[in-house]
């Protein structure tokens, strides 16, 4: 079922030619990508090495696109203000790494940037319930975090209808990240998803401005 809310399309740059990631964002940016989605990964919280700060200072200055940055990291405290400082505009810690979750989105927000909360495929939703009130939008893993190119978990829909439930009137914005492709983006949009993470389901298409475009008309979210 298609929707006819507007939904934000945000390339995952670990699917991104990484040899070439200057012209990758702007590329994205010249096909009207909606947000650029960066996953900091630290080897500690998850088994992978990715982005750093350093890299998304580079690529800052190529694109004027807003920077997504997940951070799956153990002490997300001690790097928010750098990632602050070098142009992120959205910042989502998650709740299973950060002790003391109510005074790390506080500094989020304090920063300027949009605060989110990010839950596990195996998490359930209580444990977000104490910061709902708090968050600019909660990002819910569709794959175990970690590494790209994995299968979406079909229970995450389930889980998409329970929040929006949950969210109810409010205006927290629901994300989804991990195996959505062209196949499927209907249906985590039809299930409450607004911000919708495409890795290879978009990179694997040389032509980013007509596989962007694809993936907003199969879910009914027009230009």
């Amino acid at each position: 079922m298609a929707t006819n809310r507007k939904v934000l399309i945000a390339p995952s740059m670990l699917a991104a030619d990484l040899s070439r990631l200057a012209d990758e964002v702007q590329a994205l940016e010249k096909a009207k990508a909606d947000v650029l989605h960066f996953d900091i990964m630290d080897g500690h919280f998850v088994p992978n090495i990715t982005f750093g700060i350093p890299v998304l200072e580079s690529v800052r200055k190529k694109t004027a696109l807003p920077f997504d940055a997940h951070l799956m990291i153990t002490d997300a405290d001690k790097y928010i203000d750098a990632f602050a400082s070098i142009g992120c505009n959205w910042i989502s810690v998650h709740v299973e790494a950060c002790p003391h979750i109510h005074r790390t989105l506080s500094r989020i927000r304090e920063l300027g940037m949009k605060a989110g909360i990010a839950i596990n495929p195996g998490t359930s939703l209580s444990q977000v319930d104490s910061v709902l009130n708090e968050v600019d939008y909660v990002l819910v893993m569709s794959v175990n975090p970690g590494f790209g190119g994995q299968q979406f978990i079909p229970q995450t829909v389930k889980k998409l209808e329970e929040l929006k439930q949950k969210i109810g009137k409010a205006k927290t914005t629901i994300e989804v990240d991990g195996g959505i492709k062209k196949h499927n983006i209907a249906e985590v949009a039809s299930a409450g998803a607004e911000v919708i993470v495409v890795g290879t389901g978009l990179f694997e298409d040389k032509d980013y401005t007509a596989a962007i475009q694809q993936l907003r008309d199969a879910c009914g979210a027009g230009k």
